[in-house]
């Protein structure tokens, strides 16, 4: 029996794996996550270890350096039981996605994004009609371009009541924020120069700029006040629901 048909049979965990930008400077959304699954009975557990996916070291070309750490983090998994993960971050997801398969031989675990997350469970459910909103979407790099998941969040605004209102470039052709590839901590100048770029691409009617990633959210928000974090909005709405 492969590891895979292994790993099917066995009783797992789900594990919601925030990353480290979540965890350590953005408290609010990372409880919002928590309580949408909870809403949204999406049982999940959370790690004692403090790990990080490994998707800087990746990025700078410490390819032998990532995949060191990236078996220890497989190890970790298995000791836990874990044989799914949900991330909110587009960098944790690309990298359990696509780039640990590459790095781990027998790699088994299922990889899912949380706007994916939700849109399955919110597609369970019926949800009393909301009083529409006008908001605007940006997609991240590592979601979008990288991962090509353009709809799913989508289709969980357009569900909790928002008229989306795109921006100039979006999708494939949407402007980076400049914030991720360690382009925030080096040159916080150039990133905050390029979050203005992107705000200016704001539509004026509307009210919100919806953001599933945390680090274009950070950016944008030291630029406009528009800036929402994905968790923010669903939560704010489910409750609004009743829910």
């Amino acid at each position: 029996m492969g590891i895979k048909n292994w790993a099917k049979n066995i009783r797992g965990k789900t594990l919601y794996f925030p990353g480290q930008f979540t965890k350590e400077f953005l408290g609010k959304e990372l409880e919002n996550y928590k309580e949408v699954f909870k809403k949204l009975g999406i049982k999940f557990t959370m790690l004692e270890e403090d790990i990080s996916c490994g998707h800087e070291l990746y990025q700078a070309g410490y390819k032998n350096e990532a995949r060191n750490l990236a078996n220890k983090n497989f190890e970790i998994f298995k000791k836990n039981s874990i044989t799914k993960i949900i991330t909110n971050s587009p960098s944790s997801y690309h990298m359990f996605h696509k780039i640990y398969p590459e790095l781990i031989r027998g790699w088994y675990i299922e990889v899912e994004h949380a706007t994916v997350s939700i849109l399955n469970e919110l597609k369970k459910i019926r949800i009393k009609e909301l009083e529409p909103e006008i908001i605007t979407y940006h997609d991240p790099c590592k979601l979008g371009r990288y991962s090509e998941i353009y709809d799913e969040p989508r289709d969980v605004i357009k569900m909790l009541g928002g008229k989306i209102y795109e921006m100039k470039l979006n999708r494939e052709n949407a402007l980076c924020c400049c914030a991720g590839a360690g382009m925030l901590e080096n040159f916080p100048e150039v990133s905050r120069k390029m979050a203005h770029k992107r705000a200016k691409d704001i539509p004026i009617e509307v009210s919100k700029i919806i953001i599933p990633c945390e680090l274009a959210y950070s950016n944008l928000k030291s630029v406009t006040d528009k800036s929402t974090e994905f968790s923010t909005f669903v939560l704010s709405k489910l409750r609004g629901a009743g829910l």
